[in-house]
């Protein structure tokens, strides 16, 4: 009896293919860096970082970048809202001024209570600056100990120094203005605490940060139409606020002495970090106000 014969091998059939699920939907697109909620973030991040004053926290279900991480971005961003907080700063400034000459008091003391505000306001954040950076630059040998000097809480002699000049020029040129006329003093005030602060964008994405740690660091570098809308803000600041001359002379004194600040600390420290800007910030209000003093006192 013959062995039962096996079928031959056949053609092997293809593998039934896995159900291809079904693409998900593309998502929503968030909002864009110039939508309103990413402004009011934007706000909030800048008030938080240059001012010990209050920022209003909204729930959670209300907030929009608590929603949506489209509108939480680096905090360099926010850069593009420093001068307005400037001006707010220097509209608190401006209301002590008013309530001091209103009272009657003497136009330097007046003065002198306008800047003391604007200090309160910030915590002294930008003289902390400026007395850091002229004690490292003045002080220091080489990048390191410079860098290692400004890390130091200590103040300096170059520190006190740079600290009794700035606020000693920022009062007696306020104060002049104010011997002419009050009200123009507080739009001074204001203009210089927003003007001071439309440069430090362009510091920030210009120049790499000199530590790879710290505040600078943490805050990161914004991007050039951040740095742009800052010192556009700056500019319609100063055309609505100042005599067009004195608007032009006022920008032209805040964007110099952030650009001498920004040129100094390349060749000193290699870069940027966040006592420059308050540096920077400090030098080119005093700017502004000497040049205010002079056209409207």
């Amino acid at each position: 009896m013959s062995p039962p014969s096996h079928p031959g091998p056949g053609p092997i059939p293809d593998p039934v293919p896995d159900p291809v699920p079904d693409p998900a939907p593309d998502p929503a697109p968030g909002p864009s860096p110039a939508s309103p909620a990413a402004w009011g973030h934007d706000l909030k991040v800048a008030l938080t970082l240059l001012t010990r004053l209050p920022v209003p926290r909204l729930p959670a279900a209300q907030d929009p970048a608590a929603q949506d991480p489209a509108v939480q971005a680096p905090p360099a961003r926010a850069s593009r809202c420093y001068p307005a907080i400037g001006a707010l700063i220097g509209a608190l400034g401006g209301l002590a001024l008013l309530a001091a000459d209103a009272l009657q008091l003497p136009a330097l003391i007046a003065a002198l209570l306008a800047v003391a505000a604007t200090i309160l306001a910030t915590g002294a954040l930008h003289e902390d600056g400026l007395a850091d950076v002229a004690d490292g630059f003045g002080g220091g040998r080489d990048r390191a100990r410079k860098l290692a000097i400004m890390r130091d809480s200590r103040i300096g002699s170059y520190g006190v120094l740079a600290l009794v000049l700035s606020v000693a020029l920022r009062t007696a040129a306020l104060a002049a203005i104010v011997a002419a006329d009050a009200g123009q003093a507080a739009i001074a005030l204001l203009a210089a605490q927003c003007l001071s602060r439309a440069g430090l964008g362009a510091i920030m994405a210009g120049l790499p940060g000199a530590r790879a740690d710290g505040l600078a660091a943490g805050v990161g570098r914004p991007r050039g139409a951040d740095a742009l809308a800052a010192a556009a803000v700056g500019v319609l600041a100063a055309i609505l606020l100042l005599p067009w001359h004195a608007a032009a002379l006022a920008l032209l004194g805040a964007f110099a002495a952030s650009a001498a600040m920004a040129v100094l600390a390349r060749r000193q420290i290699g870069g940027y970090t966040g006592d420059v800007l308050g540096a920077a910030q400090q030098l080119s209000e005093v700017a502004v106000l000497l040049v205010l003093a002079a056209l409207l006192a």
